[in-house]
């Protein structure tokens, strides 16, 4: 009879349970107490987007006695200061605490989107709209920068993908919302375009109060973790970086030095010293140039920049031309705002889908491209449509082609950008890079195209392809340099980082330079 088979020690086996339960305790309180606040903030800023764009319907350039193209150069002149203003957000978001320094600037532009209201002039309405850049530019930078710091490399794009879908679903009613205020007509005196900046503007400042209260700062100072939780998602995260927090510094492997007996003369002393790695982490990494330089040397930053410049032209046109195809559907007023909602659905969908299996498998790039060209062919048939049904349908196809993609072009750099100044510069260089869209997505669409948009759309589809291209740069990049890394061609990091520590030109951690760092795809 043959002896049993030994049972597995009891004690592992609890330990690990133990670790399972603290894990999903530790990520249930961070979800609820992140990811609803990160929602409503990044619901204003949708909200936002869209609100000039139903004044304008409800009668802005008339009031203000706008001519030819200066709507437009008011819409352009808010890229300008979003542009300028996201690096330094991001540089700074650290030392002010993005618990306050996000809310804050959401607070700014809720009341600078108030004083929107009471404009009267093509002059104030620039100064207006160049001003809501400077607010608004920082947010979503800082919302990537900020969740990198609290979840693993890998949980991050699950996160990003529930808080921008539940957002841009939320985003889709904007219409509907300003149809009601609209009714506001004469009330105070007022027009009812002014009433929406002023009742949005008020609503978003109290969106920036209720978020201050539930984010916290850091995983350590987080109120609603006990003291075990606390460590325990402490030692997780840190655990997750430790070979980017690492600062390995090689010491001679032996030391001779004469023996300082007399009776012992010229007799030799060697001592052995191990290797010494220490460990810096994030909230004690000091500010230094060279890292934010080394972000703007990196070749992701410029391949994902463009690629999402690509994807932020389509997305930023999507509402210019939506609402146009629904009113050629014989729809009217509330009834065809709520028409413009169902493209969104499917799209809203697969971006959490995506964003799910994107952190399982570990990729982002490879879904880009794959449902970039789902976009392309609805841009194609919008192109040879013949008539607003087929339009109408190749809307759906837009939306969920280019929606899933967000969420995974936003989680690229930030997975694989490291120490943390560095992730800072080109998390935030990425968007103001990619941003540069905007102007294109503002003067693709003229009125005079509509409701074919065939120029507008032609354009788009070629910018949307581009974005296809940089992307697959990217993934290349990054198996040509993961392979390099497995090859051992890539140990010489090491000495060059040690030379730099060596002669006090850095006091980071070694970060993605670091041999067995593997980018994400």
């Amino acid at each position: 009879m043959s002896a049993p088979l030994t049972p597995p020690c009891t004690d592992t086996v609890e330990l690990e349970k133990r670790h399972k339960r603290l894990e999903r305790r530790v990520l249930r309180k961070l979800d609820l107490h992140v990811l609803p606040p990160l929602a409503l903030l990044w619901l204003a800023n949708f909200i936002d987007r869209t609100n000039v764009g139903n004044a304008r319907i409800a009668g802005l350039e008339r009031d203000t006695h706008l001519k030819g193209n200066q709507f437009n150069i008011c819409l352009a002149i808010f890229y300008v200061s979003y542009i300028i203003v996201e690096l330094p957000s991001n540089l700074v978001l650290k030392k002010m605490k993005p618990s306050r320094w996000l809310p804050l600037l959401v607070g700014l532009w809720g009341t600078v989107t108030t004083l929107s209201g009471l404009v009267h002039n093509f002059s104030g309405l620039l100064a207006i709209r160049f001003f809501l850049g400077f607010c608004e530019g920082g947010l979503l930078p800082g919302i990537m920068l900020y969740l990198s710091t609290i979840y693993k490399r890998h949980e991050l794009q699950q996160r990003v993908g529930i808080f921008y879908a539940s957002a841009s679903l939320s985003g889709a009613f904007g219409g509907l919302l300003a149809t009601a205020i609209i009714k506001m007509d004469g009330v105070g005196g007022l027009a009812g375009w002014r009433w929406i900046f002023i009742l949005e503007g008020i609503a978003t400042v109290a969106v920036a109060a209720i978020s201050t209260l539930f984010l916290p700062a850091d995983l350590e100072s987080a109120s609603f973790f006990t003291d075990e939780e606390r460590e325990f998602a402490l030692h997780r995260f840190r655990a997750d970086h430790v070979i980017a927090s690492s600062v390995p510094l090689s010491e001679p492997a032996q030391r001779i030095t004469a023996g300082a007996d007399p009776e012992k003369e010229g007799d030799v002393r060697t001592e052995i010293y191990a290797a010494q790695t220490d460990i810096v982490h994030q909230e004690h990494e000091k500010f230094e140039w060279r890292e934010v330089m080394r972000g703007v040397r990196d070749p992701q930053l410029w391949f994902t920049a463009f690629s999402y410049m690509g994807i932020i032209i389509s997305l930023y046109s999507f509402s210019l031309f939506l609402p146009t195809i629904v009113a050629g559907l014989g729809y009217k007023g509330g009834e065809a705002q709520l028409h413009t909602v169902p493209p969104y659905v499917p799209a809203v969908v697969l971006t959490v889908v995506v964003a799910f299996a994107a952190d399982k498998l570990k990729w982002r790039g490879p879904f880009i491209l794959i449902f970039l060209p789902i976009s392309m062919i609805g841009y194609i048939l919008a192109i040879v449509a013949k008539n607003n049904t087929q339009r109408y349908i190749a809307v759906f196809l837009i939306a969920a082609g280019i929606y899933p993609c967000g969420p995974c072009i936003l989680s690229i750099l930030p997975n694989n950008a490291s120490p943390h100044y560095k992730r800072a510069t080109v998390t935030a260089l990425q968007l103001a890079i990619s941003n540069c869209g905007g102007f294109v997505a503002t003067f693709s669409y003229t009125p005079d195209q509509a409701p074919e948009y065939k120029r507008g759309h032609t354009i788009t589809l070629a910018f949307v392809a581009m974005a296809w291209v940089f992307m697959a740069l990217n993934v290349s990049y990054c198996l040509w340099e993961n392979r390099a890394r497995a090859n051992g061609q890539r140990q010489d990091n090491l000495e060059k980082y040690q030379e730099l520590w060596d002669t006090g030109k850095t006091r980071a951690p070694i970060g993605d330079r670091h041999p067995e760092f593997r980018f994400t795809l």
